[in-house]
């Protein structure tokens, strides 16, 4: 499978997220460019998940129905036009982190690239997302931060 380059201007692969895009500062989801998406994508998603969390993977952002020839999310972006999954703190749109105190956590933003749209409405969970790509997935890229408190 092709490979998406994923970045952000906030953070540096393996990094530590800025806490100006945690949980506590607000949730201002950080930036993220990309390149590499191939010809014959229909759609990106987006997911951004804590699997460090003491209850198992929570979800801290999903976003699907972003056009294929979309190369950037500014900091704090509205997604207007774009479908917003629920997130695992209950609301639509991005959580920043907020690990309990201790160790780092890691945090992977992943960008797919998918053949066909996923169908998916505002609200939707990240079960609805892996159904929605499986066996759709044109290429993908991932983006780790580290955050602790």
């Amino acid at each position: 499978m092709a490979g998406i380059a994923l970045r952000s201007m906030a953070f540096n692969d393996h990094a530590v997220i800025p806490h100006e895009h945690s949980h506590e500062a607000g949730d201002v989801s950080p930036h993220l460019q990309w390149a590499g998406v191939p010809d014959g994508t229909a759609e990106l998603a987006l997911l951004c998940e804590d699997p460090d969390a003491p209850g198992g993977t929570f979800t801290h952002w999903l976003v699907a129905g972003i056009p294929p020839d979309t190369t950037e999310l500014d900091a704090g972006a509205e997604l207007k036009g774009f479908v917003a999954g629920r997130n695992d703190f209950g609301s639509q749109g991005y959580g920043g982190p907020h690990p309990p105190p201790g160790d780092d956590h890691r945090y992977f933003f992943r960008l797919y690239a998918l053949s066909e749209p996923t169908g998916l409405a505002d609200g939707f969970s990240t079960a609805d997302l892996q159904r929605a790509i499986e066996g759709k997935v044109l290429a993908s890229g991932t983006l780790v931060g580290t955050y602790g408190r």
